[in-house]
């Protein structure tokens, strides 16, 4: 049975179409990244999948059962961008009543609740109101009610949006610690982030799906070495990676990344004539990867 599969899916709003004959298939596995410009229809996507809105056209199905199922209570949950918590009840009396909802005795919704907190590292506040929080905490205890009663999938439209380094690291390393029991999809225009958290990627543009890829394949025969550099001579740094073992093609992206493509298995052996080049002519680099960025994998022109 497939996660979610979405087969020739349109949304309209009056004239602008959100979903323009969307189709896609998520199977069991690592966390999905949704990945698109402002206005791709990734949120319209999220809406259909929760059954907050139907399509004018086209069939989903999330977990077997058609979005909005009864069939689907406790075991889909959703955290949308701007989610808040009214200001006026403590963390602990919200998330009880929300675990109330999903049919839990009052014992048990406590329990829960308190169990889910312990899961952001948040037990500590249980008896604070919002208002009292910071922006990230609330942003964590928000994840905290997703995970109500361990569905088996949960939506997270941009969960680190806004965020300092440590709670994007906590939210990040708990997303890690669960994806063997719950499979996420996670909207975001943080590609750095989504590199680090998935394994594979969908990319809409203009309501359609453009490209679907796994984040860490290689192409078949192919495979590539990423290079940032901090201080160099690029006018002589490019000819110099050109003629190095086993390197047919150099690019050099708009980031300022030297994509190296490589014959397979060639990177271990690369990776070190690379090192004693930047030795030898003193020159400093950031980042050396065994592979590609996702953004360049997404966007550079080597990709396509």
């Amino acid at each position: 049975m497939s996660l979610i599969k979405c087969d020739q899916v349109s949304l309209s709003y009056g004239s602008h179409r959100a979903l323009d004959c969307l189709s896609f298939t998520v199977e069991s596995g690592g966390p999905v990244a949704l990945v698109g410009p402002n206005g791709a229809g990734k949120t319209s996507l999220f809406s259909c999948l929760c059954g907050y809105q139907r399509p004018d056209s086209g069939s989903i199905s999330v977990l077997g059962h058609a979005p909005g199922s009864a069939a689907l209570a406790g075991r889909l949950a959703a955290l949308p961008q701007d989610a808040k918590l009214d200001a006026r009840f403590s963390i602990k009396a919200q998330l009880t009543y929300f675990a109330r909802l999903q049919g839990m005795s009052a014992k048990q919704a406590q329990t829960e609740a308190m169990r889910v907190l312990a899961l952001v590292d948040l037990e500590g506040i249980a008896d604070k109101q919002p208002s009292e929080l910071s922006h990230g905490m609330n942003k964590r205890v928000s994840i905290a009610q997703a995970l109500l009663g361990n569905p088996e999938l949960v939506l997270l439209d941009e969960p680190t949006a806004g965020l300092d380094p440590a709670n994007t690291k906590a939210i990040r390393e708990l997303i890690k610690s669960l994806k063997d029991q719950t499979q996420f999809m996670i909207s975001s225009h943080n590609l750095d982030e989504l590199e680090k958290l998935c394994s594979s990627v969908l990319y809409i543009d203009k309501g359609q799906l453009t490209k679907s890829m796994a984040v860490e394949s290689a192409d078949a025969g192919v495979s590539y070495l990423t290079l940032k550099m901090m201080s160099a001579d690029d006018q002589t740094l490019l000819p110099a990676l050109e003629r190095l073992t086993g390197v047919s093609k150099v690019e050099q992206t708009a980031a300022g990344e030297f994509v190296l493509q490589t014959q397979p298995r060639q990177g271990h052996q690369l990776e070190s004539e690379v090192l004693e080049l930047l030795s030898a002519h003193g020159w400093q680099y950031r980042m050396l990867l065994n592979g590609r960025t996702l953004e360049d994998s997404l966007f550079s022109s080597a990709s396509q």
